[in-house]
């Protein structure tokens, strides 16, 4: 079978030239005569590999030399837990902005730790929008203030990066990072699982502020405690190398593309034209609120949802995999990551005015 087009909101899909690396690279990697599979995380290779993966990561976002970049597993969900665990003490309160499926349970996960104050809440239309900033109930005295920037499943992304009223601001990234530049001074910690614009899952990135380590809960378990990767090069114990060489091949990618401002173009470009096929159309809806759609996952709404499971078995008889949107919103889901080329966004348009065409 031919590649498709990968639609998956993660994992997924990975850039063409990075697979074909990977491919060379499978039987022998870097002279060794093993799989980068088989190498021990301590040979000089695996070594030199991870910090040339961390050097690139550096340049691509500019990171400044007070915060650390570690390599942790267990994906975007157990930071929800190892935030409140290093960043805050029992009882103490911290701020969180409810604005989807995934900050929803980063506040469930922190209530267990300390006492979250909702700051923000755009459930009561779906999590269609993110609340105007002056509209939110800051706490005095917060230990951090944690949102999500973009809400996966929903497609609702944050327009500005908010005002943490001096509390170190934390934010998941696991869908928009490296998906264009970001200022990471304004930030006490970012993290991002790696299945959307990083490589396969199974590793995880945290850039954290280096006066922010060192905090962690006297009970706190040695690998949810920043202090222990920061201190070991996140080789305490044995990490993913798999997924670890892969980020360090896209990373390297994303800086032959011309970095994050080009990669930003590209994307904002591939974004505008899915949203303004589907705006041009009585057939195709998008349900969130035109300032807060997100760039990398974008639902749509068929006008007779009857059509759902056609247009689905259609798609992929074509080519368009994993387009159904997630039960709780329904319709379709097309993730556009950086590894999405245009020419997937031009095919789906495509294909979706002929669906109309026929069907409408």
């Amino acid at each position: 079978m031919s590649r498709v087009y990968n639609f998956s909101a993660g994992p997924a899909a990975i850039p063409d030239p990075v697979l074909a690396r990977i491919k060379d690279d499978i039987p022998d990697w870097n002279g060794t005569g093993m799989s980068v599979m088989e190498v021990s995380h301590r040979s000089k290779e695996f070594v030199e590999a991870a910090a040339k993966a961390e050097q690139d990561l550096r340049d691509l976002l500019a990171i400044p030399d007070n915060y650390s970049v570690l390599f942790p597993q267990g994906g975007a969900t157990l930071q929800f837990s190892m935030v409140p665990l290093n960043l805050s003490t029992e009882g103490q309160t911290v701020d969180y902005v409810l604005s989807g499926s995934w900050s929803k349970k980063a506040i469930s996960e922190a209530s267990k730790y300390c006492n979250v104050n909702v700051a923000a809440d755009s459930s009561d239309q779906n999590f269609t929008y993110i609340p105007e900033e002056s509209s939110w109930n800051r706490s005095k005295g917060a230990a951090y203030l944690h949102y999500c920037s973009n809400e996966t499943i929903a497609g609702v992304e944050f327009p500005f990066i908010p005002d943490s009223g001096g509390a170190p601001l934390v934010s998941d990234m696991s869908s928009t990072l490296l998906s264009r530049p970001i200022d990471v001074s304004r930030f006490g910690v970012i993290y991002a699982g790696a299945q959307k614009n990083i490589g396969p899952a199974g590793i995880t990135l945290v850039i954290v502020r280096k006066d922010l380590i060192g905090g962690a809960r006297s009970w706190t378990p040695s690998l949810l405690d920043y202090s222990v990767y920061d201190k070991s090069d996140s080789m305490s114990n044995t990490p993913p190398v798999f997924t670890w060489y892969v980020a360090g091949l896209v990373f390297e990618y994303l800086k032959g593309l011309g970095g994050l401002v080009a990669v930003a173009k590209i994307n904002e470009r591939k974004a505008q034209k899915l949203y303004s096929a589907i705006d041009e159309s009585s057939f195709y809806s998008n349900p969130v609120r035109k300032d807060c759609r997100s760039w990398m996952n974008v639902p749509f709404i068929l006008q007779n949802p009857d059509l759902d499971a056609k247009f689905l078995s259609e798609a992929l008889a074509a080519g368009f995999a994993n387009l159904k949107g997630h039960r709780s919103v329904g319709g379709m889901r097309a993730s556009i990551y950086n590894a999405m080329p245009e020419a997937g966004i031009d095919a789906l348009i495509s294909f979706m005015r002929e669906f109309e065409r026929v069907n409408g």
